[in-house]
């Protein structure tokens, strides 16, 4: 992993989380070479494992026993994970162009998507037929399958169209599943029906005819009808009709063949074959770019055509990993040549497997637990993370492209200045900002548009300012993401306050480097934040950078109110209703993700809550009446609600079982991986009646979690409470809850202000 004192000299950008990147990122995570980074973009934080996926979908495997979790695995391999979709190369730029985020430049590119089969050849497949890749959209049609098989009534008929490898052990698998799923329920299996469409005369075609024998059998015994030699020309709703004039008459329609390359790829200039696959060159290097590499699925090794198989993206792996080391530290790549025969493991649905080389076949029970084996021992590759080693202090320039990035380099950490000399650099800082585009206001009367040296702001009549800062250190290794919940973050104030965001001037520390890598950061960042601004009708007006070993964010904001309309802390009455409009946990979890203790769906779930805007909760608890209204971050829930209830001079009850938690912040929780700021927090608990009985509570550590852009905390008049309730979900607050009551102080019982219940 990089050290703040390594510098960045190249960037290695990975396109995809196929079954070769994740081997590029266990290599780099073992042997990382200095100051080179690596980023994953990928639209899916779980990959999954061809190999297991149709023991998954038979119901051998959980969800977690066949996905690999990126998120995980590029923190321990020091990669930044963007979670985004690649939708195009700007190759003279040398830019990763992603759906919703800026372009990401690169040095290297490597591109490791896969194949998805192509639908939209046949007309009425992309509205009516669900292709298998990619995985998480057959998931989902899958989960759904499942579903509604519990209330089912009647005939179910499956069509796949693709009868290769993946169609045939597939339709076993489903219909593995599904008929023990309606045994169980007591219903009739028999009312389930499959038939594989292929427009070739064979299954399997690309094995032997032992091999082929065996399934055609197996198919046969288990009462799939076959469909040979003439392609799917049209699917409708519950129709499906070949080139031959067959029709069916079908529930649901898979679709596992005439796989290809995205169509964005087209427009990138790269040689691709007819099939939209990259060709490559024995390097894994692109047959017209040197600086872009490809493997998986995704690429036709020119020299070595080989079929679609996962087997071949797994063994492209070490090579493409050391090839990419070899670019970045300016060294010729070598070739690699597959084997020419190579071992295939089919299984049936139920724990059997075929096992076909060559012209060698054998089969059973056995051949299933060794595919087994060996499917799970590749699995702990990436789940069974070792401990790293740690990478020296000193600069290493071997990466360096020239003498001058080198120099570089050595200079940003040898000797950095203090005071303004710790400013970033003029030049990258004006070309990163130069690039972004702040609101206009009409009440900004000096800002961005005619920078000088402080902003000027005009104060409308009859309104109040509202200023507020916050600043912390980046807990997420995408820049844009972290810059989008820092400006998230800055603003929960000023919506708790009731007022209208105005301005707000930005503070940032970036690690030193090079001036290029630099600017990209701050640019990455800066966008992520700007997009939260804009959206919030709030002019950036300036700010300030600086050099430090960590990259650190925050803003100053201003903002205005009616002075007449102020929610403040104070403003708790007995017999108000305390609702919260977000689940909390970011403390541990991140906690827990720095610790490689997170899945990474956990996290997603936790950056999408810390993404979305108090803004409008801020009004809904307005329109309700609500006088009193706090956000809740760094101290955590009770610290905050302690904050509410001693100025305001009433007591509170909080219902643990009724706060709403992020998933997994209870099982991190449980595990005891908590936030650093957790022991200044838990010092709270003497607010806490009958603490003891509590502290042994599942939740009870919850409370005290310190939250980052948490959601906001509100006292509404219990009259009032179900309806706020239910227009905050209206609103896209789906865990909006009322968590507890107010009540009146205690004066002659107990001093504790807070009573826990569940």
């Amino acid at each position: 992993m990089l050290t703040p004192d390594q510098p960045v000299l190249r960037d290695i950008v990975l396109i995809g989380g196929g079954h070769s990147h994740v081997g590029v990122l266990k290599r780099f995570a073992m042997k990382p070479v200095p100051g080179v980074r690596l980023t994953l973009i990928c639209r899916d934080t779980h990959t999954p494992y061809s190999g297991m996926l149709p023991g998954y979908v038979a119901g051998h495997y959980t969800y977690d026993d066949v996905h690999i979790d990126l998120s995980r695995l590029a923190e321990f391999a020091g990669a930044r994970f963007y979670r985004a979709e690649a939708t195009g190369i700007d190759r003279n730029n040398k830019r990763v162009i992603c759906k919703d985020r800026p372009d990401v430049p690169y040095d290297i590119l490597s591109i490791n998507i896969g194949s998805s089969p192509r639908v939209n050849e046949v007309e009425g497949a992309p509205q009516h037929a669900v292709p298998v890749k990619p995985i998480t959209g057959f998931n989902n049609r899958w989960l759904a399958l499942l579903t509604r098989i519990e209330s089912h009534q009647g005939p179910l008929t499956v069509a796949v169209v693709g009868a290769g490898a993946g169609g045939v052990e597939l339709t076993l698998a489903m219909q593995y599943r599904l008929k023990n799923e309606l045994k169980q329920r007591g219903q009739d299996s028999d009312q389930l029906h499959f038939h594989l469409f292929d427009a070739a005369e064979e299954i399997l075609p690309t094995h032997n005819a032992k091999v082929r024998e065996v399934f055609r059998k197996t198919l046969s015994e288990r009462g799939v009808k076959l469909h040979l030699g003439s392609p799917v020309e049209k699917v409708g709703a519950g129709l499906l009709r070949t080139a031959a004039g067959e029709t069916l008459q079908t529930d649901e329609v898979l679709w596992v063949t005439r796989a290809g390359g995205p169509s964005w790829l087209e427009e990138t200039g790269l040689a691709l074959d007819e099939g939209l696959f990259l060709r490559v060159r024995d390097t894994l290097q692109v047959e017209n770019d040197d600086s872009i590499f490809a493997a998986g699925d995704i690429a036709n090794v020119i020299n070595h055509p080989r079929e679609k198989a996962g087997v071949f993206a797994v063994r492209q792996g070490p090579p493409l990993a050391d090839n990419l080391k070899r670019m970045a530290l300016g060294k010729a790549p070598k070739d690699f040549h597959p084997q020419k025969k190579w071992l295939a493991l089919i299984s049936t649905g139920d724990k059997f497997a075929v096992a076909s080389r060559g012209d060698m076949q054998f089969d059973g029970t056995m051949v299933w637990r060794w595919k087994d084996w060996i499917d799970r021992q590749f699995m702990k590759k990436f789940t069974d993370l070792p401990p790293m080693e740690e990478v020296g202090n000193l600069p290493d320039t071997a990466a360096a492209q020239n003498p001058e990035d080198a120099a570089q380099a050595i200079s940003a950490v040898a000797m950095r200045c203090g005071g303004c000399g710790a400013k970033v650099g003029n030049t990258a800082l004006l070309r990163a900002l130069g690039e972004l585009r702040p609101i206009d206001r009409d009440d900004i009367i000096i800002g961005l548009h005619a920078p000088d040296d402080a902003a000027v702001l005009q104060v409308p009549p009859g309104k109040a300012v509202v200023h507020t800062v916050d600043f912390f250190r980046a807990f997420i290794d995408d820049p844009y993401t972290f810059g989008r919940v820092a400006a998230n973050h800055s603003l929960g104030d000023i919506y708790a306050m009731g007022a209208e965001a105005q301005s707000a001037t930005a503070v940032a520390t970036v690690p030193y480097g090079i001036e290029s890598k630099v600017e990209d950061v701050v640019f990455q960042m800066m966008s992520g934040a700007l997009d939260v601004l804009n959206e919030a009708g709030c002019a950036l007006v300036g700010g300030h950078t600086g050099e430090g070993r960590e990259l650190a964010l925050g803003f100053a904001v201003n903002g205005l109110i009616d002075p007449d309309q102020v929610m403040s802390k104070g403003g708790l009455r007995a017999g108000d209703v305390l609702i919260l409009t977000k689940p909390i946990g970011t403390g541990t979890l991140f906690a827990a993700h720095a610790r490689l203790a997170a899945k990474g769906r956990w996290i997603d779930s936790a950056l999408a809550s810390m993404v979305q805007s108090n803004k409008s909760a801020a009004d809904c608890f307005r329109r309700f009446g609500s006088k009193a209204c706090t956000d809740v971050t760094g101290f955590g829930l009770l610290g905050h609600l302690l904050e509410m209830t001693q100025p305001s001079g009433v007591d509170a009850q909080l219902d643990l079982t009724a706060v709403p938690i992020l998933p997994g912040a209870e099982e991190t929780a449980a595990a005891g991986v908590l936030s650093s700021l957790q022991p200044a927090n838990i010092r709270m608990c003497c607010s806490i009646r009958d603490q003891q009985t509590w502290a042994i509570h599942p939740r009870y550590p919850l409370i005290f979690d310190p939250q980052t852009a948490g959601g906001l905390l509100a006292g509404v008049s219990v009259n009032n409470a179900e309806d706020c309730v239910r227009e905050l979900k209206a609103l896209g607050y789906p865990h909006a809850a009322i968590i507890g009551r107010v009540t009146l102080q205690d004066e002659s019982g107990s001093i504790e202000p807070i009573t826990l219940r569940e």
